[in-house]
């Protein structure tokens, strides 16, 4: 049922944008209209205020964010390959494995 809903939804997604964006319009000029009922500071009383804060606030937050992931956590693609130089397997330890039973079998044949 839940995949039905969400293939319906990935289906009809440029519908369901458009509703959205129409939803949050529809908000914002209830807000300019209709004055607010409780307003502890002046700016709260200005009509949309709630709507450009949260944008404000959502685009401050976002950049924050990528700036601390390109400072502190992302890495080049040879990051990495950097620090294991000189510490590479001389070889594959099941090859190296095979070849000592291959060593004993030959051993004990000619004993």
């Amino acid at each position: 049922m839940i995949v039905k809903l969400l293939d319906m939804l990935v289906r009809h997604g440029a519908v369901l944008k458009w509703a959205t964006l129409g939803f949050m319009l529809t908000l914002v000029i209830i807000d300019l209209i209709l004055p607010s009922a409780y307003d502890r500071f002046v700016w709260e009383t200005w009509g949309g205020f709630g709507a450009f804060f949260g944008i404000v606030a959502s685009l401050i937050l976002i950049l924050l964010a990528k700036g601390l992931g390109f400072g502190l956590v992302y890495r080049s693609e040879d990051y990495y390959d950097e620090e294991l130089k000189g510490r590479e397997m001389s070889g594959d330890p099941r090859a190296e494995d095979e070849e000592k039973d291959t060593l004993n079998r030959e051993e004990n044949n000619h004993a």
